[in-house]
């Protein structure tokens, strides 16, 4: 969803979230903010990856209709892009939702010196990827380099690509050396198991950040 912020400046920093909820009762949320500080300043709104359940709502704190008023506060968060890298080789491994902060993340990286950027994102069905489109694009046009995986059976004419969960073969191609500075976000287990597997392939633990989501 997009929440227009109507004129108002929100400085943040990539990776950072905000609690949100409609205007006037009491719940709110947390959702990461998946839009770059400098989309922000150009476009004047916010976009968030905000979960649904069945009938397609994300819960009575956010009713989804157009022109709906809502109340923000934050930025929150310490799992952010740091504001002077001294790496220009930067990794980032979205499970899930996890990708919400690293897409905010990854679409500032290259706005700052760098060598390479790379995406390892994975999901459990092929539909459930957001903004998937866009990184193939990213990825054609040289901007990225990008791995998706799926971690549930599909039908073998619904997806291609890599299968599985995140391994030490799907990092190595996107992992130039140990100076790489990299971002892991997703689900619990996808946030213990990587950076282990990282340290593994030379990444020294101090050069992995991480926040659990979703």
């Amino acid at each position: 969803i997009h929440v227009d912020l109507q004129g108002t400046p929100f400085p943040f920093e990539p990776g950072q979230a905000i609690w949100l909820g409609a205007h006037g009762q009491p719940t709110r949320k947390p959702y990461s903010i998946a839009s770059a500080p400098e989309d922000v300043e150009r476009e004047g709104r916010l976009e968030l990856l905000v979960g649904v359940d069945a009938s397609g709502e994300p819960g009575p704190h956010l009713p989804l209709r157009p022109g709906t008023l809502v109340d923000i506060e934050g930025p929150i968060g310490r799992f952010t892009f740091p504001p002077v890298p001294t790496e220009s080789r930067f990794l980032f491994i979205a499970g899930g939702t996890g990708i919400s902060p690293l897409r905010s993340m990854l679409r500032h990286s290259v706005h700052v010196p760098h060598e390479a950027i790379g995406l390892m994102y994975s999901a459990r069905l092929p539909e459930e990827f957001a903004y998937a489109d866009e990184f193939r694009a990213m990825a054609e046009a040289g901007t990225i380099e990008l791995r998706l995986t799926v971690t549930r059976d599909v039908e073998p004419g619904n997806w291609t690509g890599t299968r599985g969960r995140i391994t030490r073969d799907d990092l190595l191609p996107l992992l130039h050396d140990g100076q790489t500075l990299c971002f892991v976000c997703g689900p619990p287990a996808l946030v213990d198991e990587m950076p282990k597997v990282l340290q593994s392939l030379g990444v020294p633990r101090e050069r992995v950040r991480t926040e659990e989501w979703g």
